[in-house]
């Protein structure tokens, strides 16, 4: 498995009948995907936060998160997947800062995880 996408790796396991073997860092890339930054905004990211801090523009998930723009008040991963590239865009456009709610880590909720923590990245 060369990264999580929309599939679940645990569908995909499932049809297989196997475990997948999962691509390592030191295997080297063999897609733009699998680089340690991929999508990246111009602003700062800060992950699986609680709450914006002053100067943040906020990306939340689920219901009560009335602050910013909401990949999906409901909780759908579906949905947060959707909506994450364009909802990037928007708040890069605003903000040099951008506070991201926790996702969970789970189902299509692994490939938005790793999306996000790709777009996080900084060699700097």
């Amino acid at each position: 498995l060369l990264r999580a996408g929309t599939v679940e790796t645990s569908a995909l396991e499932a049809v297989l009948g196997t475990s997948l073997a999962r691509a390592d860092e030191g295997d080297g890339i063999s897609a733009p995907g699998q680089l340690k930054s991929h999508y990246a905004p111009n602003a700062r990211l800060r992950l699986n936060a609680s709450a914006p801090e002053a100067g943040e523009a906020w990306l939340g998930f689920g219901p009560d998160e009335a602050n910013g723009l909401n990949l999906s008040p409901s909780g759908n991963l579906t949905e947060a997947a959707a909506n994450l590239f364009a909802m990037l865009r928007q708040l890069d456009a605003e903000a040099d800062r951008i506070a991201v709610a926790h996702i969970p880590n789970e189902g299509l909720g692994e490939a938005i995880s790793d999306r996000l923590a790709r777009a996080a990245h900084r060699d700097d």
